[in-house]
């Protein structure tokens, strides 16, 4: 109580010495002073709030540009295993590249090979018939002769035209000492009417294989040993045996020569020789 009377007796004394104008004068100033003061305080706030924003914005960049760093190393980790990845796959594609390459070299080869010797045995036989085809398969020689150039029809006796188509065969066979040959006969799928002696298409295809073999050893001086006889029946037909034309082509005598390998590319050089003229 003491003390509130003492603070009382020193705020009239004051009151008392300072005049009313004086006093607005500092209490307007007090006031702007306070103003000022807790806008300062609002700023401040706002600026610790920013420098706190700033501050995990920082971290936040930090960390980021660590994980970029880590990720460039890892980038270069990856770059440097994909260089390799790819030069060993461009290795891989040339070397693919020149595989085909040789591929391709070696079919244009073949092909040229077998044109070669499809036209040195054409040459040879020196007959241009559709009747008569030759092809080339795995180094095998295939002659086929229509039936109708060889034989009457349901017959095995070699006719006389025939006989001028089978010398210029034999001519190809003879000229080449180690050629083997297979005479195969083949039939169409029409039944074969017994006659007593054959019995069927199988009796007939073989017979006309003996027939043709007959012609090459007995007439031509082809040796028996180079030739061996087949029959086929109707079992390996051409096409279909749905119309006559279609029979006719399977009505056929197939004459297989087998050269050895050093004969069958000296054919080929020589035909390779003649072409190049």
């Amino acid at each position: 109580m003491r003390k509130i009377v003492i603070a009382l007796s020193v705020l009239m004394a004051l009151t008392s010495c300072v005049s009313k104008k004086q006093y607005a004068a500092l209490e307007a100033k007090n006031k702007e002073t306070q103003d000022l003061l807790n806008s300062c305080t609002v700023k401040l706030n706002a600026c610790l709030e920013e420098k706190a924003g700033l501050a995990a914005t920082a971290e936040s960049y930090k960390a980021h540009n660590q994980d970029l760093i880590s990720t460039s190393k890892d980038l270069t980790v990856l770059t440097t295993k994909g260089a390799e990845n790819l030069e060993k796959s461009l290795e891989s594609l040339k070397e693919k590249d020149l595989k085909i390459s040789r591929l391709q070299d070696a079919l244009t080869k073949k092909d040229s090979v077998t044109l070669a010797l499809v036209t040195s045995l054409k040459g040879a036989v020196g007959i241009n018939d559709p009747d008569i085809e030759i092809n080339v398969e795995k180094g095998v020689v295939f002659i086929s002769i229509a039936d109708k150039l060889l034989f009457k029809s349901g017959s095995y006796d070699v006719t006389d035209k025939a006989k001028g188509v089978l010398a210029k065969v034999a001519k190809v066979v003879n000229d080449k000492p180690d050629f083997e040959c297979m005479v195969e006969g083949h039939t169409d799928s029409v039944p074969y009417k017994s006659n007593g002696i054959l019995l069927d298409n199988w009796d007939l295809s073989v017979k006309r294989s003996t027939s043709i073999v007959r012609v090459l050893t007995n007439d031509l001086g082809v040796n028996p040993a180079k030739l061996i006889a087949a029959g086929r029946s109707s079992y390996v037909p051409l096409v279909a045996n749905d119309t006559p034309d279609d029979r006719a082509r399977n009505r056929r005598t197939r004459i297989v020569v087998m050269p050895k390998i050093d004969q069958f590319y000296d054919m080929i050089e020589k035909e390779m020789k003649k072409q190049a003229k």
